[in-house]
Formats: C-alpha cells, sequence, structure tokens
C-alpha cells in the first residue's frame, strides 16, 4: 500500500510540474508623459530664454539685431557689402570665436579656442550648433554677434566649471576666410 502511495504521489508531481511556464505581468509599466514633461520643460526654458534675450535685444539701442531663421539673433560689428560669398557646403573657413554669458561675462576667450579650421556641414569638429550655422550667414572678414538660447548653445550639459545648464550665450565670431572646394 505504501508503494501505491509512493506511486502515486510521484506520478501527481511529474502531471503538476510539467504545466508550462506563465509569463509574469511587468513589474513597471511606462505610460510616456516623462517624454511629454521633458517636452514641455524645455518648451518653457526656450521661451523664457527668449523673453530675457528679447529684454537684452530692447535695451540696446546702438546695435541692429537681425533674427535668424535657425532661432537665435544677430548683429554686425564688422559688415562687408560689397563680397556676396558665403561659405557653402564642403568650403572650408578659418574663423574665430569666443563665448561670454549674456551679461558680457567671458567664459571661453579666442585665444583658448584658438583658430578654428571647419569644413562646412561635413566636419564632425566639436562645435556649437550656433556657430556652425551662424558662419555660412558671414561673409570672409566679417565679425558678428550671434545670441544664442541654451539649446544652440551648449545646452543642458553646460561646460564642466565654467557654465551651468540651460544658460543662453552670446559668441563673437571673426570670419577670416573662406576656402572654396571643387564640389560646389
Amino acid at each position: 500500500m505504501l508503494h501505491k502511495l509512493f506511486y502515486f504521489l510521484f506520478f501527481s508531481a511529474v502531471i503538476i510540474s510539467c504545466k508550462s511556464p506563465e509569463a509574469r505581468p511587468p513589474v513597471q509599466s511606462h505610460s510616456g508623459t516623462f517624454i511629454k514633461e521633458s517636452a514641455e520643460r524645455n518648451k518653457k526654458i526656450y521661451d523664457d530664454e527668449k523673453n530675457f534675450i528679447g529684454e537684452i535685444i530692447a535695451k540696446d539701442s546702438t546695435h541692429n539685431y537681425i533674427s535668424s531663421e535657425n532661432g537665435f539673433w544677430y548683429f554686425y560689428n564688422k559688415r562687408d557689402t560689397t563680397t556676396a560669398e558665403m561659405p557653402d557646403f564642403g568650403d572650408v573657413v578659418k574663423f574665430s570665436y569666443d563665448i561670454k554669458d549674456l551679461n558680457g561675462s567671458l567664459i571661453l576667450s579666442e585665444k583658448e579656442n584658438g583658430l578654428q579650421h571647419y569644413k562646412v556641414d561635413q566636419s564632425n569638429q566639436d562645435l556649437i550648433s550656433g556657430v556652425r550655422e551662424g558662419i555660412k550667414l558671414m561673409k570672409e572678414g566679417e565679425t558678428v554677434t550671434f545670441l544664442f538660447p541654451s539649446y544652440k548653445a551648449y545646452g543642458y550639459y553646460g561646460i564642466e566649471e565654467k557654465l551651468g545648464s540651460n544658460i543662453p550665450v552670446q559668441s563673437t565670431v571673426t570670419l577670416h576666410s573662406i576656402e572654396q572646394t571643387n564640389e560646389n
């Protein structure tokens, strides 16, 4: 009788253990609200920066500011009205620039940045997008001051120990030369 009970329990255990595994429900589910909240937060940051830059422009009666299609503002320190040549895709440009906060305090000097050699729209050079786009608006020999919202500058990351996150900046850029390539 003991053998029968043993066999019965053994076969019952084998049958029960043959059950296929069931999928567990996920521990966490994401609803996508983080992305929406982040987008709203970034829109508010941009609106605040745009208003702040607008106030600076309104107070500055000495310069004629131009609004770019790329989301930044600029004025000419030195303008060339005789030349029509601007950098195009693949051209190699030489330029120098500095970075300041909107109060005019120097963050990165021209000396620290050095003379830059940049192949327009083809280089993986570590330049902020505002400077890359601003260079395409310049002619050889011109000096332009740009006011960039943070998303066109150093954005969320800033510059370690020099510039915090989400800080708009200004940059004065001098375009020294344009070397056109055969691609154009």
